[in-house]
């Protein structure tokens, strides 16, 4: 049986995400809302603090679709060693949190955090982060995103915790 590195990444990440809780941190704040319809679609990681699998991928994509019954399927896409890997999941929204908060399973029963912690009022990007602040994700719906806006998400990134100086930006040659 052939395993690829997209495969084998979401299930170590969430097992360590479900189950180390952050000490050292406050709350780790989500948005306030989410619109559902308006977040999937594809998105564009542009940058990371990623699994150290996940090293080495480009032209990472995620893309979301709800399902008739109510959950969002979940297609993680990266390019590595000139090869598409791709793996689809199920996101559960966490109830009470206004679609904010959502738990992704990729492999039963293991399920990881998935908190929306920054968003554009035109859901132009938006930012994902676990509580931990082991892992988190800028995302675009478009490959590119201006220095302003990058450097205003990572202010706020530090603010909430997280380490910038690890983050790593996507290289986008997708041709």
């Amino acid at each position: 049986m052939n395993i690829s590195i997209v495969t084998i990444l979401p299930m170590i990440f969430f097992a360590g995400c479900s189950i180390f809780s952050p000490t050292n941190y406050p709350a780790l704040e989500t948005v306030p809302m989410v619109d559902v319809k308006r977040y999937v679609g594809k998105w564009h990681e542009i940058a990371s603090l990623p699994f150290s699998r996940q090293e080495g991928c480009s032209c990472t994509t995620a893309e979301y679709e709800i399902l008739e019954d109510g959950l969002l399927t979940v297609t993680n896409t990266c390019k590595k060693e000139g090869k598409i890997e791709q793996v689809t999941g199920k996101a559960f929204v966490v109830e009470g949190t206004n679609n904010a908060k959502l738990k992704v399973q990729f492999f039963w029963p293991f399920r990881g955090d998935y908190w929306v912690i920054d968003l554009a009022d035109d859901y132009s990007y938006a930012v994902v982060g676990v509580p931990s602040r082991k892992y988190c994700w800028i995302l675009s719906r478009t490959t590119t995103m201006s220095d302003e806006t990058y450097s205003g998400i990572l202010e706020r990134v530090k603010s909430k915790g997280f380490d910038i100086t690890k983050f790593q930006k996507t290289v986008h040659d997708c041709q």
